[in-house]
């Protein structure tokens, strides 16, 4: 499966999503087309508080796996960029968090999740919000320019990591941190999953072994990396991610149990040295 083909599947489904928000409905990291949001990837990430900051369309449109605004830390007048940042609900969550002295970027390809996006950032009647249309490999922002990158189970949908995390560093500022939810895997996964291209846009087929995302941090020129499990998956919950791709789960799932988990992944750009 080629780069483009992958981001032309993601688009596709992503964007279908939107529109189904749209029409008052909801789908699922991972969850198989029509099914309710009750998969274990996606559920019970915000708590009420922060439900009730943002317009009901944005929580119902998140796909992500974890909730970096609760993890990363955000201070008045800092800029942030979240990568793939579907509905908006990360942005809107974090340009509360940085405050009217701060910046909140969402990038997104998706012309729906845009469009949905911006009318969520209406609906809640923030001012220092931004969407950007784009590809988080290719960020369009200039060098040195963020403070904080969030992402929101995007990453691991990405054919071409190694870029996405480059292009991460490149417009972070010296000093400027890293704080992703992502899924990731331990150790080896069945080859069954990785061929299929729908797992990729459910968020499992494309997700790093935790070391391996240590090294490509690191290579991007990362440090102070961190990987912290915030869900681990279980045989059950294979049966919820797996259902409707076509894969037998009762092959799949003793081989899956316990390998994938939502994480918390941290890095610092280097502070630059002193001339």
């Amino acid at each position: 499966m080629s780069t483009a083909n992958i981001k032309e599947v993601v688009k596709e489904k992503y964007g279908q999503a939107a529109l189904r928000v749209k029409t008052g409905g909801s789908s699922c990291c991972g969850a198989a087309a029509g099914s309710g949001c009750a998969d274990p990837i996606t559920s019970n990430l915000y708590d009420n508080s922060q439900a009730q900051q943002i317009p009901e369309e944005a929580l119902l449109a998140s796909f992500g796996c974890g909730n970096p605004t609760a993890l990363a830390q955000l201070n008045p007048g800092e800029t942030v960029l979240d990568l793939g940042s579907g509905g908006g609900i990360d942005v809107l969550l974090s340009a509360k968090r940085v405050g009217p002295a701060g910046k909140a970027y969402g990038l997104d390809m998706t012309d729906e999740m845009l469009a949905l996006a911006n009318e969520n950032k209406r609906k809640a009647g923030v001012e220092n919000v931004e969407f950007l249309q784009g590809e988080i490999e290719h960020i369009p922002l200039p060098d040195d320019s963020v403070d904080v990158i969030i992402s929101n189970c995007v990453i691991n949908l990405s054919a071409d990591k190694d870029r996405v995390l480059r292009e991460a560093f490149r417009v972070l500022k010296a000093g400027g941190r890293f704080a992703v939810s992502d899924v990731v895997t331990c150790g080896t996964v069945p080859a069954e999953i990785r061929k299929s291209v729908l797992l990729w846009v459910g968020c499992v087929a494309g997700a790093l072994e935790e070391n391996e995302y240590r090294s490509k941090l690191a290579s991007a020129g990362f440090e102070k990396i961190e990987i912290e499990p915030t869900r681990i998956y279980r045989i059950e919950d294979a049966r919820e991610f797996l259902c409707g791709q076509n894969i037998d789960v009762d092959t799949i799932a003793p081989q899956v149990d316990g390998k994938f988990m939502s994480a918390f992944v941290r890095a610092v750009k280097p502070q630059q040295s002193e001339p």
